[in-house]
């Protein structure tokens, strides 16, 4: 295994993380709806039944059959089974959800009828039938949503909706933080020399929107400057996290152990290096475990903004891959002013959508080791390697992560 890499192109980065992903991911595991949000279904969701289940009133009013007047023979609430009609000229009362039953030739509306001196009903059924029908939304055994799709409400009540308790889904993968660097304060303001670690609060809330779990006691850090802190502190991390990211020491200068450490853990690149600025060098590494899975080490660079740009190149696909979803497609936004090519790299350039989402203005305040414009920022538009882009140009724009289970 060697730390020296010719930089791999960011969208084939991004592939090569996910597939990777993909690869590694465990199998599905069932559990109750109430614990399913913001997960991704490991299995198609397909109807147990036909839906709606019965020939189900949409109104209140009558059922009735054959012609005016119908004489009332009974009731039937949502959650009851009526008696078949069975004679021309009668009808039952019948509320919204219920039940219609067998017989029943139409159904009248009850602001639209009215009885006679004898109770007896009379009106004129619309045109449209006033119930659902078996298999109107899906017939027993339809393919309702395939597998890999994120489980949010709507998915929830679907499901509920078909009658189940429990769903097929993807583990939540399980993803650790250490952070490198002699040289950061994690309480107080920066002074003396030394800076604030500003990534052990950003990195884990954004694994959580990413689909992972974080607990606290899996951030740690600083880890001390030295090749045998690194490689206990990644070793430990490796026991109970399937995703570990570090920070710092993606270089090869005299303090960055990340690369020795990687090498004596037997671990293999998956990508050394992305041709991407910010966020030059970042990693993705896998490391064998007892069990036989592979377990994965994301080295992102120590810069905030640079750590972030790591994070969604290759940790955010790692963890669609690992949870069975599909890469996301990058959509296109209409950019409001010029923004400068990186050579032979691709730039990500912070911007703010505007209220619609479809034109994109770059902010300020950038530069790698800086967070200012990342709090005011949308995402990252993409300008392409030895391209340059300018106001009105369509460009690709990645979104800065969501909640999990949300959809763009």
């Amino acid at each position: 295994m060697s730390a020296d890499s010719i930089p791999v192109d960011w969208d084939k980065a991004r592939t090569n993380g996910h597939e990777a992903g993909r690869a590694a991911a465990g199998p599905a595991e069932a559990v109750p709806l109430a614990g399913a949000d913001g997960r991704t279904l490991g299995e198609p969701l397909v109807a147990l039944t036909d839906l709606p289940a019965f020939p189900t009133s949409s109104i209140d009013g009558w059922a009735v059959r054959g012609p005016a007047p119908w004489q009332p023979t009974g009731r039937v609430l949502a959650g009851g089974t009526a008696a078949p009609l069975t004679g021309d000229g009668t009808c039952v009362e019948i509320a919204t959800g219920a039940m219609v039953p067998e017989g029943a030739e139409a159904l009248i509306r009850v602001e639209e009828s009215s009885r006679d001196a004898e109770g007896r009903v009379t009106g004129t059924p619309r045109p449209q039938p006033e119930w659902r029908l078996p298999g109107d939304e899906a017939r027993r055994g339809e393919e309702l949503l395939p597998a890999g799709t994120p489980v949010d409400p709507a998915v929830l009540g679907m499901a509920a909706t078909c009658g189940y308790d429990r769903i097929p889904v993807r583990a939540q993968p399980r993803a650790a933080l250490l952070v490198f660097g002699d040289e950061l304060l994690t309480s107080g303001p920066p002074g003396a020399g030394r800076v604030r670690d500003s990534l052990s609060p950003l990195v884990p809330a954004w694994l959580r929107r990413y689909g992972a779990t974080v607990s606290p006691a899996a951030v740690r850090g600083p880890v001390q400057d030295t090749l045998e802190a690194h490689v206990a502190a990644i070793r430990e991390a490796l026991t109970s996290a399937d995703v570990v990211c570090t920070t710092g020491g993606t270089m090869n200068g005299p303090v960055d152990h990340l690369h020795p450490a990687l090498a004596e853990l037997g671990a293999e690149y998956v990508i050394n290096t992305v041709a991407v600025r910010p966020g030059f060098p970042m990693l993705l590494a896998r490391v064998p475990a007892a069990d036989g899975r592979y377990r994965f080490l994301a080295g992102l660079p120590g810069n905030p903004q640079s750590a972030v740009i790591a994070l969604i190149t290759l940790v955010a696909p790692l963890l669609a891959g690992l949870q069975g979803r599909e890469l996301p497609a990058l959509r296109k936004v209409e950019l409001t002013a010029p923004v400068p090519g990186r050579g032979g790299f691709t730039h990500l350039a912070l911007a703010a959508l505007d209220p619609d989402g479809r034109r994109a203005t770059p902010v300020g305040h950038v530069g790698s080791a800086m967070l200012r414009g990342l709090a005011t920022a949308d995402g990252f538009v993409v300008v392409r390697p030895d391209t340059a882009a300018a106001a009105g140009d369509l460009v690709p724009f990645h979104p800065l992560p969501l909640y999990p289970g949300e959809r763009p």
